[in-house]
């Protein structure tokens, strides 16, 4: 008999070219009438949230916006953006941008009905009611933060990432334009892209991994891996840009019920102390992960090997395996992406500290499909130094 299994995602996606149009009809839909922009300065010069606050005007729909997250934002972004929206008295948090804007939006829209500080909701469903109706709406093929219950923010005391895990967290609706991801550059494609692909490949290894789960994460995987090349070569190719945001967005539907594995609690470390950009983090500790698990699951690695192209026809299931490593190889080599801690400057005497640290990420740890230790964990930050 299968284990017990529960399934839960956002309850409406509106998706599709153009679709931001729609905006005005979800905000009404939700009982809201006053809305409260977060986001991040790189769109506000970009024009996008311009776009944005040209739909809400047209639509008569007063609002307000906070647009100073930062990358990997620490916890204290969340208490500025909270004294704005109480002050303002606003009815629904729209979060518009990356994976940082978007969970910044969706703590600040629990906190602003619920009184503890953050820190206490660090952990697994320990936020005690819901809070105000958000709307989501991701401006990369990245995150895929929209439909999952999770927000992952800096606490620099500790040097580490630490995560809010709440069903709470879930918006109101999740809205995907791929028109608003055209102006991305191809370096912010590659490494966003990067970090849908390992969700979903993660997603698919990991030991909470189920038949449903299976599903969302090879269908992002054929999508993201079929796309991501063409995303990188051609920004202004919006089938490409359509496909790896519905990637993005099944690989989060994916990894928020199955979990996230090793690679994503080697990243946090080295993006808390070493600022290294989440999806560049990711990337580079990807390979040596997946050469490390390989033996924990041969069948499903050999698997992710034939959804990325390579013939495992005749080879044995330990070469069918191997190969889902030669694929990410090529792929990362094609992207042109950093494979190097060397390059954000990670050196050897740091190993012990961040080895301890990923450690500490037990959430995830318990996800792998290999048992690892810390010795384990610092032979695979020293074979990317």
């Amino acid at each position: 008999m299968q284990n017990i299994t529960c399934f839960q995602t956002t309850g409406r996606i509106v998706m599709g070219p153009g679709s931001l149009s729609r905006l005005p009809d979800e905000i009404k839909r939700l009982g809201a009438s006053r809305v409260f922009i977060v986001t991040d300065p790189g769109l506000v010069q970009a024009g996008v949230v311009d776009r944005l606050e040209n739909v809400l005007r047209d639509a008569g729909i007063p609002f307000g916006r906070f647009d100073r997250v930062e990358p990997d934002p620490r916890y204290e972004i969340v208490n500025e953006a909270l004294q704005r929206l109480k002050s303002e008295q606003w009815d629904l948090v729209i979060g518009i941008g990356g994976g940082s804007s978007i969970d910044i939006a969706k703590v600040v829209a629990v906190l602003a009905l619920n009184d503890a500080p953050v820190t206490s909701y660090f952990g697994v469903d320990l936020i005690p009611k819901p809070g105000l109706k958000t709307i989501l709406i991701p401006t990369t093929a990245g995150t895929g933060s929209e439909v999952t219950p999770i927000a992952i923010l800096s606490d620099h005391h500790d040097k580490l990432k630490k995560g809010v895990v709440s069903p709470y967290l879930l918006p109101g609706c999740a809205l995907l334009d791929p028109e608003l991801t055209l102006g991305l550059p191809a370096h912010v494609t590659a490494a966003t892209g990067m970090d849908a692909l390992i969700h979903a490949i993660e997603a698919y290894t990991s030991k909470n991994a189920t038949s449903f789960t299976d599903h969302l994460a090879v269908r992002a995987m054929e999508l993201i891996h079929g796309n991501i090349r063409t995303a990188c070569a051609d920004g202004s190719n919006i089938d490409a840009r359509g496909k790896m945001l519905e990637g993005s967005l099944l690989a989060g539907m994916a990894f928020a019920n199955a979990g996230v594995t090793a690679v994503h609690a080697f990243a946090y470390p080295i993006g808390a102390e070493f600022h290294i950009p989440h999806g560049i983090a990711n990337t580079i500790m990807l390979l040596p992960v997946m050469e490390f698990n390989l033996m924990g699951n041969l069948k499903k690695f050999g698997d992710i090997a034939r959804i990325f192209g390579q013939n495992t026809e005749g080879v044995s299931e330990r070469k069918a395996a191997q190969l889902s490593v030669e694929a990410v190889r090529e792929l990362t080599e094609d992207l042109n992406v950093p494979r190097s801690l060397r390059d954000y400057g990670v050196r050897e005497e740091h190993v012990p500290d961040l080895a301890e640290g990923v450690m500490k990420v037990t959430r995830l740890l318990v996800n792998n499909p290999r048992v690892l230790g810390l010795e384990d964990a610092k032979s695979i930050y020293r074979r990317v130094l």
